[in-house]
């Protein structure tokens, strides 16, 4: 039996998983429930089993006929503190917890993978570190599973994960070489003035005037200092300041993201942030204290990876729509795990409009057409036995 139709043959066991999750979301860095699970299905499987890596993560070591090349699959695990609004008959039990992302989906096909390649470990050409990981979601699971040696002993040689994405229909597959996901980082900036009565303005030094003509001028670093062919993101999503309508306050506060593809565009962004809030705050007065964090670098997917998974969805699904031009500012840290290492970050189309399951990503009613699942299962089950084998010349 092929992959492909085993992947079919165990679907009912990939769907009931999913559903089982699903009720039960975890938030990042608690997935105590879906973690034991797991690291319960990859012992029975027989793979080495590591855990508690990055405080939840799961690693499952298969080792083929052959020890080397080393393929490391990335499946996170983390739900998002979303009330859940979907009518499903599987929908949250868990007030407040809701896998709003897809999540749970990676963590079920991840372990039907792990099934599918445990029957056939006497045929894998290399090893498989199956890395199931904790705190995707702005939780620094994949930095803190690095930390804990994830990428060592052994170092994988390449290294792929997937994405459900709602955005797109079932049958569409983002296979993109370079960047398909943006680098983040997050700031904070506080402005000090001086705060006194709103009637006496004179006597003050209003942050608030210079938190507005701040936020104004941010907008110019993407629409007059970066390449209009490039892309770039500053947003900022969060303003705070005052305690009454009558008082001009001490401080303002912003907080916001930026979002880059290249490294050298985000140099850029990040100096013209510093010289505009820095400069306008003194120009009105104030002073002004900025941190910026990064949260994940960009996602570039290797152009040989690409190539050979490519090739490998064309065989499964000759009517499969691949896309190899999409991108999205949206960030993942499964980038942490690709900065020294070949990888290829797969996005699946889960949508159905018909059925109304389009709600995008975060969103209270997201749910996925779940006909997408058997053909994730396969898609990396045959990737994976096919990297191994064919060892693409990717990285160089």
């Amino acid at each position: 039996m092929t992959i492909f139709d085993e992947a079919f043959e165990i679907n009912d066991e990939t769907i009931k998983t999913r559903r089982d999750l699903h009720r039960h979301p975890e938030l990042g860095l608690e997935e105590f429930r879906t973690a034991a699970i797991v690291a319960e299905k990859l012992e029975a499987l027989g793979l080495e089993l590591s855990t508690g890596i990055g405080k939840t993560g799961v690693v499952g070591l298969l080792k083929g006929k052959s020890e080397s090349p080393v393929l490391l699959l990335r499946f996170d695990m983390d739900a998002l503190p979303i009330q859940e609004e979907t009518g499903a008959a599987y929908a949250s039990e868990y007030p407040g917890k809701m896998h709003a992302c897809g999540h749970d989906c990676h963590t079920a096909v991840g372990l039907s993978v792990a099934k599918l390649l445990a029957s056939r470990r006497e045929e894998l050409a290399g090893t498989i570190k199956f890395v199931f990981q904790p705190g995707e979601e702005g939780a620094g699971g994949a930095e803190l599973m690095v930390a804990d040696g994830v990428l060592d002993s052994p170092k994988p040689d390449y290294s792929m994960a997937m994405h459900v994405w709602n955005d797109k229909q079932v049958g569409w597959y983002g296979l993109t070489p370079g960047p398909i996901m943006a680098g983040a980082h997050i700031f904070t900036v506080k402005i000090k003035g001086k705060g006194g009565h709103g009637a006496s303005p004179h006597q003050t030094v209003d942050p608030v005037v210079a938190a507005a003509q701040i936020i104004t001028a941010l907008q110019t670093i993407t629409s007059r200092n970066v390449n209009p062919l490039d892309s770039a993101v500053v947003s900022v999503c969060y303003v705070a300041s005052g305690t009454a309508f009558n008082i001009i306050p001490q401080e303002a506060k912003i907080e916001g993201t930026i979002r880059t593809f290249k490294s050298e565009v985000c140099n850029k962004v990040l100096h013209r942030f510093d010289e505009i809030v820095c400069n306008i705050a003194e120009a009105m007065g104030c002073t002004a204290k900025i941190d910026i964090e990064q949260v994940t670098f960009p996602v570039s997917n290797d152009p040989e990876l690409v190539h050979l998974m490519t090739s490998v969805v064309q065989e499964m699904d000759p009517n499969a729509q691949i896309d190899s031009s999409h991108q999205t500012m949206g960030s993942e840290d499964f980038s942490f795990m690709m900065q020294d290492i070949p990888g290829c970050f797969i996005m699946v189309g889960s949508a159905n409009h018909e059925k109304g399951l389009d709600y995008s990503h975060h969103h209270p009613k997201f749910n996925i057409d779940e006909t997408c699942l058997p053909f994730s299962v396969a898609m990396i089950a045959q990737g994976a036995v096919e990297i191994l084998e064919k060892r693409p010349k990717a990285g160089v």
